[in-house]
């Protein structure tokens, strides 16, 4: 059986799809990029500034489904530039420093709205 997660403190989902989604003993959450959720606008920011962004945003929508970013036990990244790399992954870093998930970086043509980055997590319950 699965549970739909939506939470205030993360950006509405923009097309047919939910925030998160817990089956079983895990959330799978959809890529959030840089978009604040007060303002439901994309951040005009470099790269490590949006990182920042879309962790905070999968921060909420983890913690609205019942568990905590070091249950992340997968990420994936999708970048517009290789040479976005470093600086996101600086960020990323503080924000899984002890024991970080498995992780996929992926380079695509475009995100949506323009991002510069997109991240998706799968956490423990």
């Amino acid at each position: 059986m699965k549970k739909i997660i939506k939470t205030t403190n993360a950006p509405a989902a923009i097309g047919p799809y939910s925030q998160a989604v817990v089956a079983g003993n895990f959330v799978f959450t959809a890529g959030q990029i840089a978009i604040s959720p007060g303002a439901n606008k994309l951040i005009h920011g470099n790269v490590a500034e949006q990182t920042k962004q879309v962790l905070e945003n999968l921060k909420a929508v983890i913690k609205a489904s019942g568990t905590k970013l070091s249950s992340v036990v997968k990420t994936t990244v999708y970048l517009t530039k290789a040479e976005d790399f470093v600086p996101m992954n600086e960020v990323y870093a503080t924000y899984f420093s002890n024991e970080p998930p498995a992780r996929v970086t992926v380079f695509v043509n475009s995100l949506p709205k323009g991002a510069l980055v997109e991240i998706d997590a799968t956490a423990e319950l």
